[in-house]
This record gives structure tokens, sequence and C-alpha cells, in this order.
């Protein structure tokens, strides 16, 4: 669809001027806006087939609530992309995700349409919460809403704002269940058969739907209605509902691709007080054929064709590090009956589908909830088993206290796979990995190894379970670099010992993790300049080599340690400190992410950006 072809979508820049169209023409303003994110998505990527499948319910949310002063609060925000377009952001969102453009999650800086930040699943009902909770305190009658997939909802957090909120029975809070039987990949787990069982009752909706379109519009009649609800649901489900149950008022489950109902229904519930919850079904990808056909994929496909749905690639010479990770776990798990895989809802984004399509009885995925991965891993491990639990490194934030608690104090064998360490590149601050080997650094007992290529991944994998303690590998988000690993014999690597890849007299890189290979790189220029450059591969965050820093500390008086996480905290002031420690007199420079929250872009230019791409580390080499 060219731009001329955008007929509607030219002349609305706010959801004020939303509000002027007929219902017809919000049905045609909505097709236009979902062919507008296809095309723009398809030269510059996003999260594509959740926003496609959130197009009626954005549009339906803005026509009916009076925003930004009611308040929509987006859950983790992968189908914001109509409600950031709707709010004024139709030309901007020709940059997101792109250095110095919009965000591709909501962010409160950027808009006030963005009542809350988003990136992490399971936030949205409290922060509503809370909000709803202000509203009431200071007698304002603002609306406020709370859109919440059905994968977050699996997420522990989720559960503890329905308990809270709904203990709350004045506070005004509309929660948004948006069902399209998703996460990233197929959702698992009870609560999705739970919402199978109320979406499939067919002879319960149709009753309840009768009921409430006759009697909504009187209040007494209203609650009588409520209350023969709850009794009918007993009967045709056989249980209460979960919902009512915490005190939310359930209506639904209604079309959430059906703009007039979706319309009708919204106004409806404007009038009603306290907590309640409207489940909408959506199809993931909806209006796009290949997404729908193909949703996991389709989640973030990249660029690609909009017309022929041919995904675009840049071509890899090397595997990905996720990939090393699934097919390693998977030759370990043939090798040793103890070994099984757990992820949260994560088995495509960190390959862990290579062991599920083999072996599917030893591997996991326990939805949207990384502190229960966690425990549950420690559980398995308590049992004799040996977990391999993968988990992005900026979710694992969420575990910290498992890992401690769970895995850490009491020694067990869990083996603690960060995939996406270190910065991810778009998804920006949210999502950045920058964390994990400082906070994880302090934890007693916990081995944290960093491989610097695909043969090291795969071989610290091997030590690890070899290992019978609490362990963590960290690596990053993308490809290797292109060395040889497949079939390659494993290597038990020494814990705690790192390595001198290179001699030098005039000054000491010291490195841990992928980002040894720039390193490498600048020292082979600086030698070029006549600088000789040796250059250590620390391999283990911790513990810590003493006997390599030893060496270091004694023969040089200048050194420069390079990471791809945080400063404070990290492996540099480690490295600092123990030189002073000990006596040596070693001037240390320490290059990696500063005191200060980085925003997206590419990864080359968010390493540029904070001073430790090969460039930056070719100059510290370099001065005198």
């Amino acid at each position: 669809m060219s731009s001329e072809e955008y007929k509607l979508l030219d002349t609305i820049a706010s959801p004020r001027e939303l509000k002027k169209l007929s219902a017809e023409e919000l049905r045609l303003y909505c097709d236009e806006l979902r062919r507008y994110i296809i095309d723009e998505c398809s030269v510059n990527p996003g999260h594509l087939a959740s926003s496609l499948g959130a197009v009626e319910l954005a549009a339906a949310l803005h026509y009916v609530f009076e925003t930004p002063e009611d308040k929509i609060v987006w859950d983790v925000g992968h189908q914001t992309y109509a409600h950031k377009i709707i709010t004024g952001r139709r030309e901007a969102f020709r940059t997101k995700r792109r250095l110095d453009g919009i965000s591709g999650f909501p962010r409160m800086s950027e808009s006030e349409y963005d009542a809350f930040g988003g990136g992490h699943a399971s936030v949205s009902i409290s922060a509503a919460f809370g909000m709803a909770k202000a509203a009431e305190l200071r007698g304002e009658k603002r609306q406020v809403v709370a859109v919440i997939g059905d994968g977050s909802m699996t997420g522990g957090l989720a559960f503890e704002g329905l308990n809270n909120a709904g203990a709350s029975k004045r506070t005004n809070l509309l929660v948004i269940l948006n069902d399209n039987n998703m996460a990233i990949d197929q959702a698992t787990g009870a609560l999705k058969n739970y919402l199978l069982k109320i979406s499939t009752s067919v002879h319960y909706n149709r009753f309840k739907q009768r009921l409430w379109g006759v009697l909504s519009h009187t209040p007494w009649l209203l609650r009588l209605c409520q209350k023969a609800g709850n009794a009918v649901k007993q009967g045709l489900l056989n249980k209460s509902n979960l919902f009512e149950s915490l005190n939310f008022r359930y209506f639904g489950p209604v079309d959430g691709h059906n703009l007039k109902e979706l319309v009708r229904t919204l106004r409806a519930l404007r009038d009603i007080e306290g907590p309640k919850l409207l489940h909408v079904m959506t199809v993931k990808g909806k209006g796009y054929l290949p997404a729908e056909h193909n949703q996991s994929v389709w989640h973030a496909p990249g660029c690609f064709n909009p017309d022929t749905g041919e995904r675009i690639s840049a071509p890899a010479d090397a595997a990905r590090y996720q990939d090393v990770f699934g097919e390693t776990l998977l030759e370990l798990a043939r090798r040793d009956a103890r070994v099984v895989g757990v992820t949260p809802a994560m088995p495509t984004g960190c390959s862990m589908n290579i062991l599920l399509r083999e072996m599917p009885e030893r591997c996991f995925d326990v939805g949207i909830a990384e502190g229960h991965a966690v425990t549950f891993s420690a559980g398995l491990a308590a049992a004799g088993m040996v977990p391999f639990c993968n988990i992005y490194s900026t979710f694992m934030q969420r575990a910290y206290d498992n890992v401690i608690h769970d895995v850490a104090i009491q020694g067990l064998p869990v083996v603690m796979c960060l995939d996406r360490g270190g910065l991810v590149g778009e998804d920006g601050v949210t999502h950045h990995g920058v964390f994990d080997m400082a906070a994880f650094g302090a934890v007693p007992g916990l081995t944290v190894g960093a491989p610097m290529n695909e043969p090291e991944l795969r071989n610290m994998m091997y030590t690890a379970l070899q290992a019978g303690a609490p362990f963590m590998i960290r690596y990053p988000r993308g490809c290797g670099e292109g060395l040889p690993w497949r079939g390659v014999p494993f290597e038990a690597l020494p814990v705690g010992r790192g390595r001198r890849l290179r001699d030098g007299r005039d000054v000491a890189l010291v490195t841990v993790g992928t980002v040894g290979n720039a390193a490498a790189r600048a020292a082979e220029r600086a030698a070029v300049q006549g600088i000789e450059a040796a250059h250590y591969d620390l391999r283990w965050v911790k513990p810590l080599d003493e006997a390599l820093l030893d060496e270091v500390g004694r023969k040089f008086r200048r050194v420069i340690t390079v990471e791809d996480g945080c400063l404070r905290g990290g492996v540099g002031e480690a490295v600092a400190a123990y030189f002073n420690a000990r006596g040596y007199g070693a001037h240390v420079t320490s290059l990696g992410i500063g005191d200060a929250w980085v925003e997206h872009g590419t990864p080359a230019q968010l390493y540029t950006l904070c001073g430790y791409d090969e460039e930056a580390i070719f100059r510290a080499l370099t001065q005198a």
C-alpha cells in the first residue's frame, strides 16, 4: 500500500481525531493501520505478530476512553505499535528501535500516552492498580486499564496484582486479558487449559452475553446478573471462575477483532465500579497470513518482503550462540540421563526447542515465570538431575533471590545459561543484559563463566555438567566467530583458570567473554604501530584466576580491562581491587558500560557509544 492509499491514516494524529470517525471509518482505519505496520516492519524490523493481533483492541481503547487522562498500561509492550501510531507517532514509527529513534516498547519519557514503561512481562496489573488507587485517593474519576497477554498472565507478579487489586472492591480498574494462546512460543501450563475451557464454553457464553445485553443498563439488575453468572458458571464449568474468585467481575470472552463488539463492551464497562476483567480473544499475526500461520517465527521476523512473506536475512558465516547452546544441550542429554532443560517460555528464542523436539519428556517450558524456572530447577537438582536452566540475562534479574536462596546457598548443581548477555541492540534499555557479571559475581559458591567463542561455550557446558555445583554461563546474542565446534571432542576447562593469548611487553589487555575477539584484533593493529600488547582471556568472572592476575600485576605498569557489562561492580573493578590488595602498582583502565542507561541501536553502534568497540580498544592501547 502506497502512502497515497493511507487516506484515513493520514488524517489521524491523536485519539481525539480518532473519535471523530464513524464505526465503518474506524474499521477501514484499522485496515490501513495494520497494513502500515506490516510495510514499515518489513524494512525496519520489530515485534510484528503481537502488534498485528492488537490493532482493533488499541483502536477501540483510544476510541472509547479519554486518553491520556484515562490510563492504558500495556504489559511487555510487544503489542503496542498500533497504540504508538494512534497517539501521534506515525512518522516517528519509521525510526523505532534505531539509534536516537523511538523505543519499540512503551516509554513514559516518550509520550504522555505511555502511562507506564514496558519491556518485561506481568507488570501491568500491579502498576495499573497503583494508578487506580492513586486516582481513588485523590478523588479523580480517571479510568485505568491494564492490557495483559495470556502468556504474561502466567507470571507470578500478575497473580500478585490480581490478588491485591481484587481485595479493593471500589477501586476502578479494568484488566483486559488479550488471549491469543501464545507467548513468543505456544502458551503452556494449566492456565492455558483453563482459559481454553472458558473460551469454548459455548452455552454459558451465549447465555451470559444475552443476559448482559439485556440487563447491564440497570445497576441493580446488573448486580443480579453478575450473581446469576457466578451460579451459571459453577453449573456449566463445574467450578467457580478463577478471576471472579479473586473478586474481579469477569466479562467475555469477546472477539478482539470485532470492533463493534469491542467498542460496545468497553463503553458498558466504563460505568461499572470496581475491579473488572474483560477476556478478549485475538489472533497473533492477524491480517497477515504468513504471521498467522507461523506465529512464533513472525513474533520478530526481521526484514521481509511484505507481498510474498519471504524473510530476508543477511548471510551468516557463523552459528548463532543460541544454536551452539541448543545443539550442545541435546548432545549432553544423549550422553547423560540426568540432563534436562528448563526455560521460561523461550524454547525457540534460546534454541532449547532442539532438545524439545527429540526429548520432550526432558525439556520443560514453564511459561513466563523466571523465579519458578530457577527454583523448579533447584528441585530437579536436589532430586539427582542436572538441569540446564536457560534464561535471557535481562530476565534473570527477576530471579536473583531464587539463584541465591534456592541454588547457591544449597550448593545445588543447576547450570544457569544466560543468553543475550551484554548489549543486545534494538530492544534497548529493558533488554540489555549488562548487570549479570556484577550481580552474580558477588554470590558465594557460584561459578560464573563467559566464553570467548563457540567451542568455549560448548566446553563450558560440558565442564558445568561435571562440576556438581552451582554454575552460570553468560553469552551474547547473535553469531559467533565461525570457529569449528560441531563434532569437536569435549574438553573440560579448568575452573578459575584463564589463558594468555598473546605475549607483549608494553601493555596488558585483560578481557572476559566475546569482547576478547575485538580486543585481539585491536592488539594486532597496535602491533603494526610498534606497541606490543599482551592479551589475557580470563574466561571466568568468578572465581578470578589469581595466578594470571599475579603475572599481569608483576609484569605490567599499564593494564586495560574490557567487558561487555557494567563497570560498576564489574570485572575491571575486581581486577583493580586485586592489584591494590596485592600491592601491584599497575594503572588499570577499564572499558565497558558506564553508570548510565544504554538506549536502543545496533550492537555495533552501542559498543561504539559505550567506548569498547575495536576502535576504542585500539585507541586505549596506542595512547601515550
